[in-house]
């Protein structure tokens, strides 16, 4: 076995000798140089040895940090996902499906954070640049002062932007890009990780905002290797079903404001457009009160929001009954039915079970799980609630209802959308909230009471 490269020092000076010596070269003391102890233990060629790096220089809690500087493009739902505007030096990542307006979305807030005075570059992998400027022009983009290119090459982008120094980069998309000393095709996962570095630890070194597109998987995440999500400070899902003009900006991860915020687009002729409202918006397709139909009164991020759950209970052919979910998650709904049969006594065998979450939102709060219960039973017994009513509360496996967070900013958004009535568990912290009645619950089996179903089903 090869034997590890000894390391000497001095230390009256800190001169790093290969070999003893009686006498330091450096400073001239006799008999200074010791043998410095390795960093760490293991075979030679796979441990760090006695070579020694440079300090690292350490501050304690009580240091003064000046809050990072942000800067808004003026898209206050683009705004408020970054956490309330774009921070200087910072990596993000934005996933979703193809098609879903990535590129769209990415083209208007560089361009609006190019007019607000940040010096912005737009790199395509994907298209030419000729491409990217028709899209402009049919935005309405092509006053804005950003500069297009279209490469591939990582070590031709980084030489350019060393060069010019921007505030903003986009990379559309970071599985075109490739390295030359990476032996891979772009869009492997060695090539994606090794580009990602480079591009993360430039956004670190000259203090340039760097926006990464990614492709996304048939299960909905970021195609490629998962460290990609953990370089970066700030992981963004752009989301939307097909067939709704709604799309939804979700943040997952953000090292500079909360996670789990949402910001509302509508895709229209012209580009996407914000919703400033988008609780309105969502129940603006609700019209007379139907069976199965009811309001719920969740919270994505810092923000209240109302939207629709739609169930249908049908009879179901002979065979294993269907359970059909949109938006959101269908083991969460099988649980819901198992306690509905278990503590109240209300059976849902045979019967196909279909729950929607209306204008293409997904909800993946646990405060939505009596709003789902109350839709499954009007749908069961034919019997609308009233429209004036929003449900929330999260349901334990014993039938009981659990307060959840931020009761009292749910009834405000509720009472200003023209809801009078509320059914929420019992011991919630409602605070002070005129024109709202509100109705407390202990359990499930209150709610079936209240509406009037027997155990005889």
């Amino acid at each position: 076995m090869a034997k590890g490269i000894a390391s000497f020092s001095c230390s009256a000076c800190g001169a790093v000798h290969k070999k003893w010596a009686g006498r330091c070269d450096g400073c001239g003391s006799w008999n200074c140089i010791t043998e410095d102890a390795p960093l760490s233990s293991g075979p030679p060629s796979r441990s760090l040895g006695a070579s020694r790096g440079r300090t690292v220089t350490l501050s304690d809690l009580n240091s003064e940090d000046t809050p990072p500087e942000r800067t808004r493009s003026g898209m206050d739902e683009f705004d408020r996902v970054l956490g309330g505007g774009l921070v200087a030096g910072s990596a993000i990542l934005i996933g979703g499906d193809p098609g879903i307006g990535k590129s769209t979305l990415l083209l208007q807030a560089t361009a609006a954070f190019a007019k607000a005075g940040l010096s912005s570059i737009y790199i395509s992998g994907e298209e030419a640049s000729d491409q990217v400027r028709m899209r402009a022009r049919r935005l309405g983009l092509h006053d804005a002062p950003l500069q297009l290119g279209a490469e591939t090459n990582l070590r031709d982008i980084l030489s350019t932007l060393d060069t010019l120094r921007p505030d903003l980069v986009v990379i559309d998309s970071i599985q075109t890009m490739w390295v030359d000393n990476v032996d891979s095709a772009p869009g492997s996962v060695s090539q994606v990780r090794a580009c990602a570095h480079e591009l993360v630890t430039f956004a670190k070194r000259r203090g340039t905002s760097v926006v990464l597109v990614g492709h996304v998987t048939k299960e909905g995440q970021i195609a490629g290797p998962r460290v990609v999500e953990h370089m970066v400070d700030t992981v963004i899902y752009f989301e939307g079903e097909r067939g709704h003009q709604f799309r939804i900006l979700r943040s997952v991860k953000n090292r500079f404001g909360p996670a789990d915020e949402i910001g509302v687009f509508e895709m229209t002729g012209s580009g996407l457009s914000q919703v400033v409202n988008p609780s309105a918006l969502f129940l603006s397709e609700r019209g007379k009160p139907a069976s199965g139909s009811v309001v719920f009164a969740g919270i994505e991020g810092t923000r209240p929001l109302l939207v629709e759950f739609q169930a249908l209970v049908a009879p179901a052919p002979p065979g294993s009954p269907r359970r059909t979910v949109v938006g959101w998650d269908g083991g969460r709904l099988s649980m819901i039915l198992a306690v509905l049969e278990a503590r109240c006594g209300i059976a849902f065998s045979g019967m196909d079970v279909y729950l929607n979450v209306a204008g293409g939102i997904r909800v993946g709060e646990p405060a939505a799980d009596l709003a789902v219960a109350a839709a499954l039973l009007s749908a069961r017994e034919d019997r609308p609630l009233p429209p004036d009513m929003v449900v929330f509360g999260e349901l334990s496996l014993s039938g009981a209802l659990r307060p959840v967070s931020q009761t009292e900013n749910r009834l405000k958004e509720a009472q200003k959308l023209g809801f009078n009535r509320a059914v929420v568990p019992g011991r919630s912290k409602l605070g002070k909230v005129a024109g709202v009645d509100v109705i407390e619950l202990a359990d499930l089996a209150g709610f079936v009471a209240r509406m009037g179903v027997g155990e005889s089903h």
